[in-house]
């Protein structure tokens, strides 16, 4: 097996050739050359799947390329090379352009092939490669012999397991034992000769779904034996003759009111055929569609729409950056360029940063569109994203919407891409493969010679900055649909809420009255704080200490519903404490405020109204964020309380308060966007209100009133914000004016993690444009320590992108040479979060 580090193919599509390029989901960014052996000579093709050999490991890999010869930059002999030990698809699931576009984004972002392609794919279809453990004769006698009274440690426990069951693979294991200790006892047993270690290749988890059908074949056919049909026959017949000869087997029972007997009768007789038909699972199944409406475009729009439908008619890659005001009706504009672009034969995609605005978008999408709507995300069963896939790979689907990954759904002739509120920094992965989906789908755009459309109340900095500079074509929707005004906003001083009561309040009496008035009106309210959970920590009066996460560095916040501390950054959870695990006091102190929080007081204040809360802990089950939503829509609901999950996109008429809790939290983080994010975020939540008939209010609860950016927030002026931001980058070294890159060093062992920081920082500076950059850290990461890693991090800044890609090609060559450890060193290019 050799490594390179690209793969290039040399114009063959099929494995007739002796080599075969394979990339494979692992952390490495190369490529691997395997022979293909006589059998499977003309049946791997260019975006197939394989099972390959890998070190001791047989993984899935994907054909990316073919030789006929061994390239002469691989000085390996041949008998060297190991052969690919399967192949899996008939039909590759990978097209060309998927090809390309992942192999674009896995080099910009320094990320493996390999795990980009696995990324693009639905998950359940990649074929699994289990380590497979069976207990031996030896292992059946340790375990005999040991002592049941005794605590179990960890081997004797998976020899319990074995005993049990055989046979069970290691990922099981792991999931009840921790993955730390199983694979410790997992390599000590397997050294004993207690038990053996296999691999099997397990069966995709998702597979298409078939369903008993049945098919009228005849109605005329003479009855051999000279009996006449029965009403229930004739009743099976005229209801298959009246569906189009062929229903399921259970649509047919009930429509005809028949039970399965009379089907099978007809069936041995000759005049129907059973048999198993593919179905497809529908997320759309049994929801309630919008009706559709036609709205009489105002100038603004048909100006914008036009200038998109004109770009997109010449079929030439254009970027547009649709800056609209909350409620100027940017989605209208988006479908109807689809219908124009569907008209040509062409497809579009849509990206919404939230699973939360899919139903919204998607639901209206499948009213306009039918079933030309594919959707893909995270929330979804793996069946409905295995048929939704293949739906789209087949040409079934034209329009596709989704989150993050579905910037890679297999859809053929794009013509268009929207990006919805493209500033959300959701679109970012924050984990291996890193890519960012907004800048992505601009590239997918550009390969495909289509039009993309950033939409955004707020847009990001950046894109801003590249409108003004003309690299995207500005389409600007200043007034909100029917002329209604943008919501009042106000700035509520909390440092003079403070002189007046003599303590801290966490709701200031004017709130307080105004979702009294808003309610006393029969409207409704929102109200945001940006944390979820009870308490922010746990403090002790006595000895002062907090209660932390062992895994991280920071403390544990106090979820009252579960009666549980948890750490929402490694999900680490522990009881509610009695007593300080510190110096056994019983003075606990539950301090600072989170959404159950808030929605425990209002509740206490305001009985008579119905309030919902909205985050990450109330919307785990699927569905769950839908059906709320959909009851505060129908006004079965008087207050919304929730997280920055209730300040995008949302379309609610009735909504005439919305309410900021805390709104200084998020000014205060280490990172240079965070004035950035602070005036979005009100921006955006502010828009949800005054969307009616009814005028909006705003009410902002703030220590720090003259900040900037919530000065420019409650006047709602986008442009006066940028020209202040813009300022303060450019004085300090920021994008848009450098392109920024984010080193970050992992591991358990601080030293370790150090030393090897140290490493690459000296190889960064020995490198020939090092002077050309600036350069800081090593240094630890504004979250020290997370998931038990130490974290240092190191930034490099530079004018010129191409400065920076060579700076860190050529320091990570000369960094592994010096016996960096490479697997800690964890690269991010264009980072979004400096934490």
């Amino acid at each position: 097996m050799s490594k390179k580090p690209s793969a290039k193919s040399d114009s063959n599509t099929s494995a007739k050739p002796g080599f075969v390029e394979i990339a494979l989901p692992v952390p490495l960014r190369q490529t691997f050359t395997y022979l293909v052996p006589e059998t499977l000579q003309g049946e791997i093709r260019l975006g197939s799947r394989v099972i390959v050999p890998f070190g001791r490991r047989q993984l899935t890999g994907y054909a990316v390329a073919f030789h006929e010869h061994l390239p002469p930059n691989l000085d390996l002999d041949e008998s060297s090379i190991k052969n690919v030990a399967e192949s899996l698809d008939p039909e590759p699931l990978l097209t060309r352009k998927i090809l390309d576009l992942t192999k674009w984004t896995a080099d910009y972002y320094f990320s493996s092939w390999g795990e980009m392609l696995k990324a693009s794919l639905p998950s359940g279809i990649n074929a699994r490669v289990d380590q497979i453990v069976q207990i031996t004769p030896s292992g059946r006698e340790e375990f005999a012999r040991f002592d049941p009274d005794k605590k179990k440690p960890t081997r004797i426990l998976i020899l319990s397991y074995l005993a049990e069951n055989e046979e069970l693979a290691i990922r099981e294991l792991k999931k009840t034992f921790g993955a730390s200790k199983t694979q410790r006892a997992v390599y000590d047993l397997i050294k004993l000769g207690l038990i053996t270690k296999h691999q099997v290749l397990a069966k995709n988890t998702a597979r298409p779904k078939l369903r008993k059908a049945v098919r009228l074949i005849s109605d005329k056919l003479p009855d051999s034996k000279g009996k006449a049909l029965s009403d229930a026959h004739k009743r099976i017949i005229e209801t298959l003759t009246s569906h189009d000869r062929e229903m399921l087997f259970t649509d047919l029972s009930d429509k005809a009111g028949v039970g399965s007997s009379p089907i099978n009768t007809l069936s041995k007789r000759g005049l129907l055929e059973i048999f198993k038909k593919e179905v497809s699972r529908d997320p759309f199944h049994g929801a309630e569609l919008p009706k559709v409406k036609h709205f009489d475009l105002n100038d603004e729009q048909n100006s914008a729409l036009t200038k998109i439908t004109e770009a997109a008619a010449n079929r030439k890659y254009r970027a547009f950056l649709l800056h609209g005001v909350t409620g100027s009706g940017k989605t209208e504009v988006y479908i109807r360029a689809m219908k124009k672009v569907l008209k040509t034969g062409r497809s579009s995609l849509m990206l919404v940063p939230e699973i939360a605005l899919t139903p919204v978008f998607s639901k209206r999408l499948r009213a306009v569109f039918g079933k030309e709507v594919a959707i893909l995300h995270s929330s979804l069963s793996r069946g409905e994203r295995f048929d939704e896939w293949h739906r789209i790979r087949a040409g079934k689907a034209k329009i596709v919407i989704g989150t993050r990954s579905a910037v890679f759904a297999p859809l053929k002739k794009l013509g268009l891409v929207v990006v919805d509120e493209e500033h959300d920094t959701s679109y970012r992965q924050h984990e291996m493969p890193f890519y960012n989906g907004r800048d992505t789908a601009i590239v997918r755009a550009k390969f495909a010679d289509a039009v993309v459309i950033l939409g955004s109340a707020t847009p990001a900095l950046e894109s801003f900055h590249n409108a003004r500079s003309g690299k995207y074509d500005y389409l600007k929707l200043e007034n909100r649909i029917g002329d209604r005004p943008l919501a009042q906003a106000k700035l509520i001083d909390m440092r003079e809420v403070f002189e007046q009561h003599g303590k801290d309040l966490v709701f200031a009496p004017e709130l307080m009255e105004a979702i009294e008035k808003t309610h006393d009106r029969n409207e409704q309210s929102l109200i945001l704080l940006n944390r979820r959970g009870f308490s922010q920590f746990v403090l002790c009066r006595s000895c002062g200490e907090s209660i932390r996460c062992p895994n991280c560095d920071i403390t544990l916040t106090y979820h009252k519903h579960d009666k549980q501390l948890i750490c929402h950054h490694c999900d680490h959870r522990e009881r509610e404490p009695g007593k300080c695990p510190s110096c056994e006091s019983e003075f606990l102190f539950f301090l600072g405020q989170g959404t159950e929080k808030i929605e425990n007081f209002l509740s206490s204040k305001f009985p008579d109204l119905r309030i919902a809360r909205v985050d990450r802990d109330t919307t785990k089950k699927r569905k769950q964020l839908e059906n709320t939503l959909a009851e505060f829509s129908r006004g079965e609901i008087d207050m919304l309380i929730g997280t920055q999950m209730l300040a995008k996109g949302h379309d609610f008429p009735n909504v005439t308060l919305v309410g900021v809790i805390s709104v200084d939290t998020g000014l205060s983080m280490p990172d240079f966007r965070a004035a950035e994010r602070t005036f979005q975020l009100l921006t955006q939540v502010a828009g949800r209100a005054g969307r009616g008939r009814l005028p909006g209010t705003v009410l902002i609860q703030t220590y720090y009133p003259e900040h900037y950016a919530l000065k420019h927030a409650k006047t709602q002026d986008y442009d006066a914000f940028y020209d202040q931001e813009i300022m303060f980058r450019e004085k300090y070294h920021f994008p848009p004016f450098v392109s920024l890159a984010a080193i970050f060093v992992k591991h358990p062992n601080y030293d370790y993690a150090m030393d090897n920081a140290k490493i690459y920082r000296a190889a960064l500076d020995s490198t020939r444009d090092a002077k050309r950059c600036i350069i800081l850290g090593p240094a630890p990461a504004a979250l020290p320590r997370l998931k038990g890693e130490y974290r240092l991090q190191i930034l490099i800044k530079a004018r010129n992108r191409k400065v920076l890609r060579q700076v860190l090609d050529d320091a990570s060559i000369e960094a592994e040479k010096n016996s960096c450890d490479l697997k800690v060193i964890f690269l991010e290019i264009d980072p979004v979060n400096m934490l």
